[in-house]
């Protein structure tokens, strides 16, 4: 199965990911993927721009090649503001949508007390955006007791 796990900066998708995904399932994190490929004691957030360039090559080569395997294991893909482009290709690939949002007061304290300053505006870009679209773009809204 893939999960395609969204939501703002900071809301819990990577714990989310972690209190369900088996050590044998498939985790694609592009937070995760920069940091593997950056150099020693690299901030876990934020990246240069050529670092990103390069995870998110990576990034998409994981993902064609883990939804080859999801009969077999479970495929965890983080994608903060998928398009409506990425979206439809989740949707072919019967993907279970997944979001996760404690609710933008608690995500901007988050982002205040662990991130870096530019979060805030990819936290103002994601609830507008999910303003604009509405809960429809999500087949399903996590919630704090999942």
């Amino acid at each position: 199965m893939l999960y395609v796990i969204c939501g703002p900066p900071a809301a819990g998708k990577s714990s989310w990911i972690a209190a369900r995904a088996r050590p044998t399932d498939i985790v694609i994190d592009l937070d995760r993927i920069a940091l593997a490929l950056a150099g020693p004691d690299a901030p876990p957030w934020q990246h240069d721009e050529t670092l990103l360039k390069v995870a998110h090559r990576a990034r998409f080569a994981a993902l064609d090649e883990a939804v080859k395997h999801r009969d077999q294991v479970d495929v965890y893909l983080i994608h903060t503001m998928p398009s409506a482009k990425a979206l439809a290709r989740y949707h072919r690939l019967d993907a279970k949508i997944v979001t996760v949002d404690p609710g933008e007061q608690i995500v901007r304290q988050r982002v205040r007390d662990m991130r870096a300053p530019g979060m805030d505006q990819v936290v103002t870009r994601w609830y507008r955006q999910r303003k604009r679209l509405g809960p429809q773009t999500v087949s399903r809204q996590a919630s704090r007791e999942w």
